[in-house]
């Protein structure tokens, strides 16, 4: 329940953003003086709506986003208003007629308040509901299991090709304690042979003296308590206070001991949480913000090698947690996050889309935001330098003959869309 409840929400907050981003594109527009004819949350059919002045708000059937009207978007637009009986192109207060400066500031609106919206979240995030204490060592949390290996390599190698240490053979290496049992992520070991195991550390220990034995192990897993036998291999491993790259890793930082064969991953709610109060928040907020801005660059730049492996989830294939999502496998994640009562990355999360969605939005194509802005400027400079040669304006951009353009822009965002929405339908992405 609580899971579809989290969805529910995630999925209305989403639809608030982008609301209120179009909101950002009204209210600038009103005070600018731009004619603004309709203002809508959603899509399709009309369930309800009211007029105040010259604007028509209400809500649509499909819950989708939302829309603005704002007459005289372009110097071609020919869709008559029922009031005045004039083109939107023809009205006096049409938006094109607008010096450059205002219609940048009308047309940025949106991403604005996408970037607003992060900044609250996050700085909400450090003041007040507080992130994973950076001060926590990996000893002292809780044993839960992330991903399990199905073998466990008894020498410990560096691998070059992978930058990583070298994946234990199936064929050759002794199966994993984990495998043997069963374990999934998200389980957590409570005791190693009789010994609770509350942290790490004490598993660490554990697992040292009882190598090379069969012994009980004993775990939780939604609620219920589960047990049974492994053989724990004795292997190398790096020991507790080694803190270096793999490649850096030396015969002096290894120690034997027994090994389970998972990644451990503790739920961000198990780990000790610190905040920082109003005022520290606001440094906080914006050092993260740089980060953020910086991951979503680097996140554009990968999706065309992320696509293919779109295509395997979708056809069977284990998802690439690191594919991109939709709104629907966000949501589907926001979920998850609600039922574990990850308040952090919930609202970690929420700031991320936003801010995605206001860069993503000024990209300089058409039909996004930043395509319209893209092309004022250009009039504006191309008019300038026209002027300055002693030539006739050339006047506006004919936006017709960009709609090829902006055809195919629509095509691939609409096929990368439904690749997205169908993987998440189909294979998700799941924090369990």
């Amino acid at each position: 329940m609580a899971f579809t409840v989290g969805i529910v929400l995630f999925a209305v907050g989403i639809l608030f953003a982008v609301c209120l981003h179009e909101a950002g594109h009204m209210l600038t527009a009103k005070w600018f003086g731009m004619r603004v004819t309709k203002y809508f949350a959603g899509f399709g059919p009309t369930i309800w709506s009211f007029k105040r002045g010259e604007t028509e708000y209400g809500v649509k059937a499909l819950p989708f986003g939302g829309f603005v009207k704002i007459v005289g978007m372009t110097p071609q637009e020919d869709e008559v208003d029922p009031v005045t009986g004039v083109a939107g192109a023809d009205d006096p207060r049409a938006m094109w007629r607008f010096p450059v400066w205002k219609r940048t500031i009308v047309m940025s609106a949106g991403s604005i308040t996408h970037f607003a919206i992060t900044l609250i979240t996050l700085w909400v995030l450090f003041s007040f509901v507080g992130i994973p204490d950076p001060e926590t060592k990996q000893d002292d949390l809780p044993v839960r299991v992330g991903p399990v290996a199905q073998c466990i390599a008894t020498k410990w190698e560096y691998d070059a090709s992978t930058k990583a240490p070298k994946a234990c053979d199936p064929a050759k290496d002794p199966k994993s304690p984990a495998a043997q049992l069963g374990l999934k992520s998200g389980d957590l070991i409570t005791s190693i042979d009789g010994v609770a195991t509350p942290n790490s550390g004490t598993l660490r220990e554990q697992l040292k003296k009882v190598t090379n034995q069969t012994v009980p192990v004993t775990w939780t897993r939604d609620g219920k308590t589960l047990s049974g036998t492994a053989d724990i291999p004795e292997a190398q491993r790096i020991k507790p206070d080694v803190v270096k790259t793999a490649d850096k890793i030396t015969a002096d930082d290894l120690e034997q001991g027994g090994l389970l064969g998972i990644s451990i991953a503790p739920r961000t709610s198990e780990i000790p949480h610190v905040s920082y109060g109003p005022v520290e928040g606001v440094d906080k907020t914006f050092t993260l913000t740089w980060s953020l801005i910086d991951r979503t660059f680097a996140s554009f730049k990968d999706i065309p090698e992320k696509v293919p492996n779109l295509f395997k989830a979708i056809f069977g294939e284990k998802r690439d947690p690191e594919t991109p999502v939709s709104v629907v496998g966000a949501s589907r994640i926001g979920g998850e996050l609600f039922e574990l009562g990850d308040w952090a990355s919930l609202l970690l999360l929420f700031a991320s889309l936003n801010l995605f969605f206001g860069i993503f939005n000024l990209f300089p194509l058409l039909p996004m935001d930043g395509g319209h802005i893209a092309i004022a400027w250009f009039e504006r400079v191309r008019s300038w330098f026209a002027a300055k040669l002693g030539k006739p304006d050339p006047g506006r951009v004919d936006y017709y003959k960009l709609a090829p353009i902006t055809l195919g822009v629509i095509g691939i965002l609409g096929v990368f869309v439904l690749l997205t929405v169908t993987a998440d339908f189909v294979n998700p992405i799941s924090l369990k």
